[in-house]
């Protein structure tokens, strides 16, 4: 049985649920768009020039704040910047699911 209070606390995550979340993320549909982003971050998100960090299994939330950042120029990087510009939000929430959707283990040395 719902209470009215667990009804309120409910009703309170709707109305605070952040607006990137909006769209449906589609991690197949990254997958096929990261092709642009294979060069530097690799399609599994290990990168694959020493200047671009690994972004394998990072927060959904994080890509996407960052990739956001990048098209705003709130971020600035020579590259990011550039392709992050021309990026709408459905596509920097289906890079961020699909880079999200990675599993990475580590193996700590003896």
């Amino acid at each position: 049985m719902k209470t009215p209070l667990s009804i309120a606390c409910l009703a309170g995550l709707v109305a605070v649920a952040p607006p990137h979340l909006a769209h449906a993320a589609d991690a197949a549909a990254g997958r096929i768009k990261a092709a642009a982003c294979r060069t530097c971050h690799g399609i599994d998100g290990i990168a694959k020039i020493p200047i671009a960090p690994h972004i394998a299994g990072e927060s959904e939330i994080y890509l996407q704040t960052q990739l956001k950042a990048f098209r705003s120029g709130k971020r600035e990087h020579e590259i990011m910047s550039v392709i992050a510009k021309d990026l709408s939000d459905e596509d920097i929430a289906d890079l961020a699911a699909w880079y999200a959707s990675i599993r990475i283990s580590v193996e700590l040395p003896e």
